[in-house]
């Protein structure tokens, strides 16, 4: 049996292949109401590229310990904003079930090694993906609508996370190891391709309400420019610590967002313009859009941690997010995934990457 942990779009997405694929699962979320759309038949309607149909989870619940019951591997398909609760909630569970992040966004897994750590409780095998596995929205009437399924995604474990890893590679068929948790940080896509449309087109979003789509619309020429002087900083921080990634367009085609073609020519606004999977998705509604909330605080603020860490200048990133902060109204150190959050506060870069790589790496 799986747990999978999210009444989300990820979260729906990941029950729908698992159950497709013969498992057993639990679905959980925290507010149950989430749920109501699929209580009168026990289903979950769904249709794009998994198909179309119903699917049946064998329980959906808001008890944590219930949902975990009998589990043999855990799958988080949360936003980030919701780790922090979640992860104390699972240590003080004293959960030692292997872990899948899907997605892990940035720092997730070093975020929920802190957390447990914080209370005393043992680490359990734990791996995070790079990206969600799906493109997923849900529609008003509860149906999951998957327009992607990512043909690769980087999974990297933390020390000790060699069972969390062989459950990834066994749910989500594109699963491939990474050679650490930095690695597969560090490939979070919407680190770099959300945070430029979402400050460039804030003024847009609130006189409009969103209405434009996020990836045709809203990629500017001077949007792309910037997208790709981020994406530069995000492969220097990587190659301190090690990793050739690929760029921002090769890491889209891999997962399907973006054509192979259109990613080999290099050309950052017509790729992203032209992907399918994306094209129709519309713009945030408000600034407290996960574009917003998310992606700054538990996206742009760790990658600048583990940049500092590394060693490495990050002048695009910095100014995103103090702009960020002054969009929101919020001092995003403060409240988001942070150094000390991260649990690398203070630690050097042989010391951080002797923390994270495995017997193997």
């Amino acid at each position: 049996m799986i747990a999978v942990l999210g009444g989300g779009a990820g979260g729906l997405s990941s029950t729908v292949e698992l159950v497709k694929a013969g498992h057993t699962v639990h679905l959980w979320n925290r507010n149950l109401a989430r749920f109501d759309p699929y209580r009168a038949e026990c289903a979950i309607p769904y249709r794009g590229v998994l198909g179309s149909g119903r699917v049946e989870p064998a329980l959906m619940t808001d008890d944590l310990r219930t949902a975990l019951e009998g589990a043999e591997a855990v799958v988080v398909s949360l936003p980030s904003i919701a780790h922090p609760r979640l992860f104390a909630d699972l240590a003080a569970e004293r959960c030692d079930i292997p872990i899948v992040l899907n997605p892990g966004h940035t720092g997730g897994a070093l975020h929920l090694r802190t957390a447990f750590a914080s209370v005393g409780a043992p680490v359990p095998p734990v791996v995070e993906f790079s990206t969600l596995t799906y493109v997923a929205r849900v529609d008003g009437d509860g149906t999951v609508n998957v327009t992607s399924r990512a043909g690769r995604v980087h999974a990297g474990a933390l020390p000790g996370g060699t069972e969390a890893l062989d459950w990834a590679k066994r749910l989500f068929p594109g699963a491939q190891a990474a050679p650490d948790v930095l690695a597969s940080s560090l490939s979070n896509i919407n680190l770099v391709l959300h945070p430029p449309g979402a400050i460039l087109g804030a003024a847009w979003v609130e006189a409009t309400g969103g209405d434009f789509t996020f990836y045709v619309d809203g990629v500017t020429p001077g949007v792309a420019r910037l997208i790709e002087a981020l994406d530069a900083e995000r492969l220097q921080v990587a190659e301190s610590f090690g990793h050739h990634l690929p760029t921002l367009l090769e890491e889209m085609s891999s997962v399907g967002t973006v054509d192979p073609e259109a990613a080999a020519s290099g050309h950052t606004l017509e790729a992203i313009r032209g992907g399918e999977a994306n094209k129709a998705i519309r713009a945030p509604d408000s600034l407290q859009h996960r574009y917003y909330v998310e992606d700054f605080a538990f996206g742009l603020l760790p990658f600048t941690a583990l940049a500092v860490v590394a060693g490495v200048d990050v002048p695009v990133a910095e100014s995103l997010l103090k702009v960020g902060e002054v969009l929101l109204g919020s001092d995003l150190t403060e409240r988001g995934l942070n150094a000390k959050r991260l649990g690398i506060d203070g630690l050097t870069r042989t010391a951080l990457m002797a923390s994270v790589r495995t017997e193997t790496t």
